[in-house]
């Protein structure tokens, strides 16, 4: 048995496509999948009673349904009910709604994990229910999660090569139209297997950065210190 990878890169426009493609609805969809779970963690720790029912009914439907299942109701099940969408949009309506829905309990763990008394002393100091929320308890709640939440924003990527079924053109599609017209299956995604664990090495880099430079609000030193006088 010989191999060419030869074919399968000379296609390289192709898979620079289906690359493009991945890598643009992860980062739509990871900062709408995550203001999804924040709205929603809020709802299910702090939120009323019929608003935690509601989110919590939304996060059950997702978590416990296959993505494949969720993606082929948003594309093939919404038309009978007048919704019609492109292969891409419904890609990232699922990929959202899939990481919102599992960022939701990563990050109410986070929040459920906050001392009480940080939330009596921000009280203490006239800040209302949402500078609360979002000063005090939101930050350190990531920071927490954020490893878990790193590990999502991870796996709803690689997810992606799901949304070829309805002909996104993401890179897995990408890699089986290659194979389709070379019949170089196995280079084909080995391939892809090394672009997808590049890319989600890559990712995995990024969103440590991000999440330190960016996200928490406050350096570990800074937070140690004010939990210290807390």
């Amino acid at each position: 048995m010989s191999f060419d990878f030869g074919a399968v890169l000379a296609e390289w426009p192709l898979l620079l496509r289906g690359l493009a493609w991945t890598v643009g609805l992860t980062l739509v969809a990871v900062p709408s999948g995550l203001l999804i779970a924040t709205l929603g963690a809020w709802a299910r720790a702090c939120g009323p009673t019929a608003l935690r029912r509601l989110v919590g009914g939304y996060v059950e439907l997702l978590r416990n349904t296959p993505f494949i299942v969720q993606l082929f109701f948003i594309f093939f099940g919404l038309p009978s009910m007048g919704v019609k969408l492109s292969p891409e949009a419904a890609s990232l309506i699922a990929m959202t709604l899939n990481l919102g829905a599992y960022g939701t309990e990563i990050l109410r763990a986070g929040i459920q994990a906050t001392p009480r008394g940080q939330w009596e002393a921000a009280y203490s100091l006239a800040l209302g229910p949402v500078q609360t929320f979002t000063r005090v308890v939101l930050p350190p709640a990531f920071r927490r999660v954020w490893p878990a939440m790193t590990g999502q924003i991870i796996i709803v990527m690689l997810g992606s090569a799901v949304c070829g079924q309805i002909a996104t053109e993401e890179l897995s599609q990408a890699a089986n139209f290659i194979q389709s017209r070379n019949f170089r299956a196995f280079e084909a995604f080995i391939v892809a297997t090394a672009i997808y664990l590049a890319l989600a090495v890559l990712m995995r880099h990024l969103l440590r950065w991000v999440g330190s430079r960016w996200l928490f609000g406050a350096s570990p030193v800074t937070a140690r210190s004010g939990s210290a006088h807390g």
